[in-house]
């Protein structure tokens, strides 16, 4: 299903290879536009920042070292709410891609690449960038009891090399917590990689994570890096890791024990160097059954446990986030500055908030948009629910099984139920991409 509301920029010399880009992402996002020149990207950004940026390393004939691209991809880097930037190489150079990395791309690809690896990585810096509202926000915020435990934990176990699994619900900043964890540890100078398991299809998973050989398959057209090659020397974070099928988990086990992984095609084994975090929302019942998780491999991924508690289990924290992303949105959309009317703040601290801190966030930004008072509402934050519109007598009594609103909201909640909470399965179910159901969710309060 298209994403008409993201905005992605393809900045690529080659005439052919944006467009091909182009007319490839335009069947899920409407807006897709290319530049052919980074001097033209200053009046582009004078108007609208980009989602998604795929940026091109290199744009003068003859040049492979990377360093145009890599002067834009800083600029881009320092915006005030810098776009999610994916980069381009012709050259799978694994030095100047993991460059590009630890600069703050999101991701790479290497020119020509595969449509679905291109569709995926476009889907994850976008689910990314809206899991993280600004520079800066990689710091875990909240005073609360609960969360000074959780950055307590991170200061005694980010210095070691020990893996660390994160558990928690949808929306509660497990990436932010590995990213604090790669932060304070040793290997902060070098790359942070996150890749989202659930969203590998099994039949590439091992190119996707060890690499692979020219040649040994058929769309495998130049060597390819894998994702373990490219955080060599940092911290890889393996979000919703509860969702890989079982030959999957015995591949990663196999890796994870011998230190190595072989690229798909290779007759010789790579040693690898990077920490492990890993992620799930599965609860831990769950995880410890063998039908759907491996001892073996759960024993390996949680020498350390870090539970993320709830929103519902840390009220004394939301008022802080509530003044934060309001101030960050009022600033963004350059709306006034209003302040919450009282009782607006006892119910808003009252509510269960089901998706966490993103929900949280996307109902501050809906009220930052629509408010239209002195102070904010509850009514502003899209929560409560509305009361029906009052009929003529000859019109039939209105049925809540033919409002759409409902209905979409009652198959998204029975998608998330038949994939135990997994977005990125839920969101393969409903034909969307997981940014797309964020929104979703953020709309419908689930």
């Amino acid at each position: 299903m298209a994403d008409s509301t993201a905005h992605i920029l393809i900045l690529d010399d080659d005439h052919d290879v944006a467009c091909a880009a182009q007319m490839l992402l335009r069947r899920r996002h409407g807006a897709v536009e290319t530049l052919d020149d980074p001097a033209g990207l200053e009046a582009l950004l004078g108007t609208r920042t980009p989602d998604v940026v795929l940026l091109d390393l290199n744009f003068t004939p003859g040049r492979i070292d990377g360093a145009e691209g890599l002067s834009v991809l800083d600029r881009l880097r320092a915006l005030p709410r810098p776009p999610a930037v994916i980069a381009l190489t012709a050259y799978a150079d694994v030095p100047l891609a993991v460059e590009a990395l630890k600069r703050g791309a999101s991701d790479f690809i290497t020119k020509p690449w595969d449509n679905a690896r291109l569709v995926a990585a476009v889907d994850g810096a976008l689910a990314r960038r809206a899991a993280s509202s600004a520079p800066g926000a990689s710091s875990l915020m909240g005073d609360s009891a609960a969360m000074r435990e959780v950055k307590a934990m991170i200061a005694s176990v980010a210095p070691t090399e020990a893996n660390v699994m994160v558990l928690g619900e949808n929306g509660v900043g497990k990436e932010l917590v590995a990213r604090a964890i790669h932060q304070a540890s040793r290997r902060a100078g070098a790359t942070f990689l996150a890749v989202d398991m659930g969203a590998l299809p099994e039949s590439t998973f091992e190119s996707e994570l060890f690499g692979h050989r020219r040649g040994s398959f058929t769309d495998a057209k130049a060597d390819r890096a894998g994702r373990f090659q490219a955080a060599r020397g940092g911290s890889l974070f393996l979000d919703e890791i509860g969702n890989m099928p079982l030959p999957a988990q015995a591949k990663l086990l196999t890796a994870l024990e011998r230190r190595e992984v072989t690229p798909v095609g290779a007759d010789r084994a790579e040693a690898i160097d990077v920490r492990i975090v890993s992620a799930t929302n599965l609860d831990e019942a769950r995880l410890f059954d063998p039908a759907v998780f491996r001892p073996d491999l759960l024993f390996r991924l949680n020498t350390i446990v870090i539970r993320v508690p709830p929103l519902r289990e840390r009220r004394d924290d939301i008022p802080g986030l509530l003044h934060h992303y309001l101030s960050l949105y009022e600033t963004q959309y350059q709306r006034p500055v209003r302040e919450l009317a009282p009782n607006a703040m006892e119910r808003l601290c009252a509510w269960s908030w089901p998706g966490n801190v993103r929900a949280l966030r996307h109902a501050c930004e809906r009220a930052v948009i629509l408010a239209g008072q002195p102070e904010y509402r509850f009514e502003d934050f899209g929560l409560a629910v509305p009361a029906p519109i009052a009929l003529a007598a000859t019109e039939p009594a209105p049925d809540d099984s033919f409002k759409l609103g409902a209905l979409e909201r009652d198959t998204i909640a029975a998608a998330l139920d038949k994939a135990n909470g997994n977005i990125s399965l839920a969101a393969r179910m409903l034909g969307l991409s997981r940014a797309a159901l964020y929104r979703k969710l953020g709309k419908h309060g689930i």
